[in-house]
């Protein structure tokens, strides 16, 4: 079969990330825009390197039968509508983060997807940096033992010098501290402890900064989760801090620790049992759309689409089950209580 053919819904910051990504791979190609704002299909093929037909209403690309994919990157409050439609229209999806702005929404997503049987990709695509490819493999291996304790956290201050301040302040669009942009944190400690969460609890406040006074929602929080078997681990999203961008990870287990990119292991024989050993890997160390692992996360949703399967990590199921945990987790910062997530249905 020849490549498959991608259109765009939503014309902005990440969309470009997504076109360069997708253009770089032999098996996609980006042939089609959807935006509300005037665009010249001539000078976006030129841009972008492959043609480019413009639309200015997503009904009228859906019913193109040559797009085989949607990639979904409007605001996210249009998210879950969009991926329903396209779902429907029979067209894979890769959709950005968040899936949605409620967990009814989010199912609504998953009934559509189901019934129509098309596949998924839904951009936690920090699972494919090379600092959670190294994490997961470590713990593959077996050199941190059962991990008994986990934290990852997100640091990184979405103000007005951000593009995606301008209406990530709106609850509306942006929702929680979680869904807008920490939600990579508890994705990945989910990655990393798997997602067998029973309760967990969660704490919000907000920065008395004069640049985040214009967010109508709690911009720092913190999560403790509890495990089914008894593990706890905890994820804090801070989109309103004054320092460089940070991804913080610590994996406490039986045989060892993992600190960022930092090992002590008590399988390597040889070490030096008083110092970390560095790992060689790329941190997470920005949120520059253009820094983010979209080529190698499209590249595997795109191999597994040539065989007419699911792509591993990413899927919509494993979104699902962390978009579970941070409804749970904002429902538990407003109600001031423990929120089992078996309760969110």
């Amino acid at each position: 079969m020849g490549k498959f053919r991608v259109g765009i819904i939503g014309y902005g910051w990440v969309a470009g990330a997504h076109i360069e990504a997708i253009n770089a791979l032999p098996e996609a190609e980006v042939n089609a825009v959807v935006s509300a704002r005037p665009l010249d299909g001539a000078e976006l093929s030129a841009r972008h390197g492959s043609e480019i037909r413009v639309y200015s209403r997503v009904k009228e690309m859906l019913a193109n039968p040559e797009i085989d994919v949607v990639s979904i990157c409007s605001y996210p409050n249009d998210h879950a509508r969009q991926a329903v439609t396209a779902a429907r229209a029979g067209k894979h999806l890769i959709i950005e983060k968040p899936l949605a702005l409620s967990w009814k929404d989010c199912r609504k997503v998953e009934a559509a997807v189901k019934e129509a049987g098309v596949k998924t990709c839904i951009c936690f695509e920090c699972r494919f940096s090379s600092q959670f490819q190294t994490t997961s493999a470590v713990i593959r291996k077996g050199l941190l033992g059962e991990i008994h304790y986990g934290e990852v956290d997100y640091y990184h201050g979405i103000g007005p010098w951000y593009g995606q301040y301008r209406w990530n302040t709106r609850t509306d669009m942006g929702g929680s501290s979680l869904l807008s942009a920490g939600c990579h944190a508890m994705d990945a400690l989910l990655l990393c402890m798997g997602d067998e969460v029973e309760t967990v609890s969660s704490y919000a406040t907000q920065s008395k900064a004069k640049a985040f006074q214009p967010y109508e929602y709690p911009t720092s929080s913190v999560t403790l989760l509890r495990y089914a078997d008894g593990r706890i681990g905890k994820v804090a999203s801070v989109i309103d801090c004054h320092q460089p961008y940070y991804f913080h990870t610590h994996l406490v287990g039986s045989k060892g620790s993992l600190l960022d990119n930092r090992l002590h292991s008590n399988e390597l024989g040889g070490l030096d049992q008083t110092r970390w050993s560095a790992l060689s890997m790329k941190m997470l160390d920005s949120g520059d759309v253009s820094d983010h692992p979209y080529q190698s996360q499209f590249a595997a949703f795109f191999a597994a689409l040539k065989k007419g399967k699911q792509m591993a990590l990413t899927g919509l199921s494993d979104a699902l089950a962390t978009h579970r945990v941070i409804f749970a987790a904002d429902r538990s910062a407003t109600v001031g209580r423990p929120i089992p997530v078996a309760s969110m249905k």
